[in-house]
């Protein structure tokens, strides 16, 4: 069953400037979604009133973002 998601992309001011809605299987799976958009920044990853973790803007060149989750230690 799939569950309702935002990506939210944070401005240097650390403001959302877009957000994007999507559906995926799990956390896990949103996650992998929401990384394409760290090209752009940094970008903040919500299921409802849920934050499932940040994602790093990607280095210039870099295809993925770093993931850093609220929901488990570094």
């Amino acid at each position: 069953m799939t569950q309702q998601y935002r990506a939210y992309l944070i401005g240097e001011n650390g403001v959302f400037r877009s957000a994007e809605a999507f559906e995926a299987m799990s956390d896990e799976k949103a996650l992998a979604f929401a990384r394409q958009f760290t090209r752009q920044g940094n970008v903040e990853v919500w299921q409802l009133g849920r934050k499932i973790g940040l994602l790093k803007q990607a280095a210039s060149g870099a295809t993925s973002g770093r993931i850093v989750n609220p929901s488990r230690p570094s």
